[in-house]
């Protein structure tokens, strides 16, 4: 899953004290996006309608604001890499090579402000918040060692969570009917929007995603990652990487606790490696 962490996740001694901020508008991701094959090579299945009891603008403005506050967080604590960590460049360029590809996977992404911090933590981790907001933290590159096309599959991992809306869908799940007749009140003029963004913000801090939501985001990033270039395979490998993670004593091991990598999780990627290699291929031809 795709995990907020509710306590402080940054390194106080840290000795970043100022950055500027990556911002992508993915107009352009819209546009080539539409240059590219539009039919998707994996087989995720259509989107839950029940995300719908959420208004998806309510859920982004929601995760903006606990993004921004991560942040100011992070910078209080001097954890907050600068533009010219070599570590946040490299983050950049995966993304600019994803993002373009995103427009297929849900018709708002041409509108969200793409954006993608590092935050000096020793924690495994990494997240995409709904509206495009993306974060890494230092454990997860470090740690695991990861080669470019490893992070690119977590990053397409996590844009797939935010596109495919399962923020969206597992609030809506776990709200249910209370959440519908306060909507129903809203619609009709009778709540305040705020209120619910506030809500819902508190939500984003502890989600956890179901199995279905990590396969989805599995196969999505995986096409996603094939897309811009990176080689499919290293699915294969950053999960085996994660196992052997997970079987350490590595600090920082929330994104393994909810990533539980395993034989049925790797062979499934192994299937599937096949159905984007000539889009891999394909993408590296075009250069």
């Amino acid at each position: 899953m795709c995990l907020f962490c509710p306590t402080p996740v940054v390194a106080p001694s840290s000795p970043w004290a100022s950055r500027r901020g990556f911002l992508l508008a993915a107009g352009a991701a819209g546009a080539a996006a539409a240059a590219g094959p539009a039919l998707a090579q994996v087989d995720v299945g259509s989107a839950s309608s029940l995300r719908k009891l959420i208004p998806a603008e309510t859920l982004e403005k929601s995760a903006a604001q606990q993004y921004q506050q991560m942040l100011e967080q992070a910078r209080a604590q001097r954890a907050l890499a600068p533009e010219s960590h070599p570590q946040l460049q490299r983050l950049h360029a995966i993304a600019r090579r994803l993002i373009p590809h995103t427009g297929p996977w849900n018709e708002r992404a041409a509108g969200w402000r793409w954006e993608v911090n590092l935050i000096g933590s020793q924690q495994i981790n990494a997240f995409c918040m709904p509206g495009g907001k993306i974060a890494f933290y230092t454990g997860i590159l470090d740690q695991l060692k990861l080669s470019d096309d490893e992070t690119a599959m977590i990053m397409g991992h996590e844009m797939a969570h935010a596109l495919r809306e399962h923020a969206r869908e597992r609030i809506a799940k776990t709200q249910g009917t209370n959440m519908a007749l306060r909507l129903g009140s809203q619609l009709l003029g009778l709540g305040d929007l705020g209120n619910m963004a506030a809500g819902l913000g508190g939500q984003l801090l502890s989600l956890q995603f179901s199995r279905s939501d990590e396969s989805d985001a599995d196969l999505v990033g995986l096409e996603l990652a094939a897309r811009g270039g990176y080689n499919p395979e290293a699915a294969v490998t950053l999960w085996q990487k994660m196992g052997k993670a997970s079987g350490s004593k590595q600090n920082g091991l929330a994104f393994l606790s909810t990533h539980p990598s395993g034989p049925a999780r790797i062979k499934e990627l192994e299937q599937n490696v096949p159905k984007v290699q000539r889009l891999y291929e394909a993408a590296q031809r075009a250069g």
